[in-house]
This record gives structure tokens, C-alpha cells and sequence, in this order.
């Protein structure tokens, strides 16, 4: 069966709604992450002119455990899926959709992600994960999609949700997920998809995942 583009696009954008998923509940169960996939999803944040939906995340690396958890998340039985995940990422779906209704909120976070990213390259500060940057990328998960319904509830220990640092993270994280949320949803994705097409989504992760790893693919 030959890998559609269009399919294998959506595919690598629900990837990164699952790979944010996974790193906010990382973050709040353990008070670290990934760094590699974590890097990849805020960098992710800043890229609106790519070539192509994988240089999104920077080559096949940079979206590897997404790409994984969509194939092992839709393969798991009932029993044994990740029911607090998959919650997050159908949370994402809808937050995306709700905020194409809202022009003037999608305004200023694109506005204040340019700003963002103007002052990094201006400095030249390559720290564009950094407690600084997460910190300003929080504040504008906090101010705007935050403030929609479903309001996406990150569950983990208390010792860590005290933290200001994990609690920005966390919430950069799921700014990332807005991010390839809204991206799928250009490509066509559907939340419907998530039930009645995930067989679709596991050939096609299977497929990328069998790839070379690529900048750009």
C-alpha cells in the first residue's frame, strides 16, 4: 500500500499532538522530560514558513516518539491504552478547532510567538528551550488557549505541579500540541479519525518510522 503525502503530512501532525501529550505527562508524573523530543515540539512553535510538514519537527528524530505512540497507542487493546493520553490529544483536536473561531486570539499568539522568536534571533541566543523562553511561551498558553473549553487538566504529582519551572514547561508543551493540532487540522484532520482511522495512522507511522531519519525528509 503506497504512503499517500497527504496521509503521511497528517500523520506526522498527530504525531506531534501525541508527542506533546506525552511530554506534559512526563512532566507532571516525573519533573523531567525527553529532552530530544521536547527540544523538537518547542522549536516546532517557531517554524511557520517550512518546506514541508516534517521539517516542522525537524526530521523524522525530532517527532520519533510521537510517531511511535500513535502506532502503539491505536494498536493497544482497551485495556491497556493510555486513556489519559489519548484524553489529551482529543482535547487538542477540539482546543485547535475552537481557536480557528477565535481570529483575534490567533492573532496574538502568533503575534507573541513572533516576538519570541524575533528577540532570540536578535541576541542570537540559541536558547529557544530555555526556562526564559518556556516561561514566555506559558504565558501565552495561560493568557489565550487556556482561557477555551476543554480545558486540558495535566494530571501528575503534587511536588512537581509546584514547580513554576514544570508547570511552564508543561505548559509549552501543550502549546506545542496547539501547534500540531492546528497543523493537522489544515491537512485535514478530523477527530473522527482518531476512532474510525487508526489503522490509517499506524501504517502510515510505520511507514515514516521505517524511513532514515531525515532533516527534512
Amino acid at each position: 500500500m503506497a504512503l499517500n503525502d497527504n496521509d503521511r503530512d497528517r500523520t506526522l501532525a498527530l504525531a506531534g499532538m501525541f508527542q506533546a501529550a506525552i511530554l506534559a505527562q512526563q512532566l507532571a508524573r516525573r519533573g523531567y522530560e525527553d529532552e530530544v523530543a521536547f527540544n523538537a515540539s518547542v522549536r516546532s512553535i517557531f517554524i511557520t514558513d517550512a518546506i514541508n510538514t516534517l521539517s516542522v519537527f525537524g526530521g523524522i528524530d525530532g517527532v520519533r516518539m510521537g510517531l511511535r505512540a500513535v502506532r502503539d497507542k491505536f494498536m493497544a487493546r482497551a485495556q491497556s491504552r493510555d486513556f489519559e493520553i489519548v484524553r489529551y490529544v482529543l482535547a487538542l483536536a477540539q482546543l485547535q478547532g475552537r481557536l480557528r473561531r477565535q481570529p483575534e486570539m490567533m492573532q496574538e499568539v502568533s503575534d507573541r510567538i513572533a516576538e519570541i522568536n524575533a528577540s532570540l534571533t536578535e541576541s542570537g541566543d540559541q536558547a529557544a528551550t530555555g526556562n526564559r523562553t518556556c516561561a514566555e511561551l506559558a504565558a501565552i498558553y495561560k493568557d489565550t488557549i487556556s482561557t477555551l473549553k476543554p480545558r486540558i487538566i495535566v494530571q501528575g504529582e503534587q511536588g512537581h505541579l509546584a514547580s513554576t519551572v514544570i508547570v511552564d514547561k508543561v505548559r509549552t508543551a501543550l502549546l506545542a500540541g496547539i501547534r500540531a493540532a492546528f497543523l493537522w487540522g489544515q491537512l485535514g484532520g478530523r477527530r473522527w479519525q482518531l476512532i474510525f482511522s487508526r489503522r490509517a495512522y499506524i501504517h502510515c507511522a510505520d511507514a515514516v518510522l521505517s524511513q532514515r531519519s531525515g532533516a527534512a525528509g
